[in-house]
């Protein structure tokens, strides 16, 4: 039986915020791993212009993108650490924070659509795969390394990746997600009016991404599709809820760490979403 190894990429924001001295402005240090153009990188500038804006220049937000001030590993020590005060890693980091609840946005079909997603995630609620750098994806497709690469269609056509895989099986099983935690002592710290100010800033720049990521999620897609390079295909009924039932076996592993109750909540929100 043929092993089939799966690259799976992840970007991580992180935030570092440095306290103000007398009338200086507040610096927040926004790094994120990933390049400027894509939406999550045009959300941290618009995060940057927003909170500049709101805070009528009392916070100055200096943005890095590219890995360029932390890795994507240094990121969680630098707040254990409190050398960074604001990260935005992704749904699958909390883990190690010991905040298992995160891992149930990582099952597979627990949100069928945007719909439901935005539903959850702004309402009431909150196989073998090879670790290496997104960078490195194209490559291992294109020397065999890997057999295939679960990514979002803007991150496919950025990166080429449909030019070297024959085929792309659109699933819509899993949400990749970022959320933003903040040192409760820095935060703590500021004064309310900058602390609201922020939020706002936030509020409409995570508003931004959202259409910035859809807009060129749909683009990506239709590029692909007009190159001809990589098939697309659509599972059948019949398909899809087979692979929905293999991976039944993976809520009961993660009823174990998030809790039944919880998942239970998202299949409840689903179910009322799509009805």
């Amino acid at each position: 039986m043929r092993t089939f190894a799966i690259a799976a990429s992840v970007a991580a924001l992180a935030l570092s915020l440095v306290g103000p001295a007398s009338a200086d402005p507040i610096i927040i240090k926004f790094s994120h791993v990933v390049a400027t153009d894509t939406p999550k990188g045009k959300g941290a500038e618009k995060f940057k212009e927003l909170a500049e804006k709101y805070t009528g220049g009392k916070v100055k937000v200096e943005v890095y993108p590219n890995s360029t001030l932390y890795k994507d590993k240094e990121e969680l020590e630098a707040l254990q650490l409190g050398s960074v005060q604001m990260l935005a890693p992704s749904n699958s980091k909390f883990g190690p924070l010991g905040i298992r609840e995160f891992e149930v946005f990582d099952l597979p079909y627990i949100l069928p659509d945007l719909k439901t997603l935005r539903k959850v995630t702004e309402g009431p609620l909150g196989s073998l795969p090879q670790v290496m750098a997104f960078s490195e994806v194209y490559q291992a497709l294109q020397t065999g390394v890997v057999d295939g690469q679960e990514n979002t269609w803007s991150n496919i056509y950025t990166q080429k990746m449909h030019e070297v895989q024959k085929y792309i099986t659109e699933t819509n099983h899993g949400y990749i997600g970022y959320v933003v935690i903040v040192n409760k002592k820095f935060w703590d710290d500021l004064p309310a009016d900058i602390r609201d100010q922020l939020s706002k800033a936030m509020k409409e720049a995570t508003d931004f991404n959202n259409a910035q990521s859809q807009k060129e999620n749909d683009g990506a897609l239709a590029e692909i599709k007009k190159s001809g390079k990589s098939e697309i295909i659509k599972l059948t009924g019949e398909q899809d809820e087979a692979m929905r039932k293999a991976m039944e076996p993976v809520y009961k592993d993660a009823a174990s760490r998030v809790g039944q109750p919880l998942i239970d909540e998202f299949l409840k929100e689903a179910k009322s979403t799509t009805n």
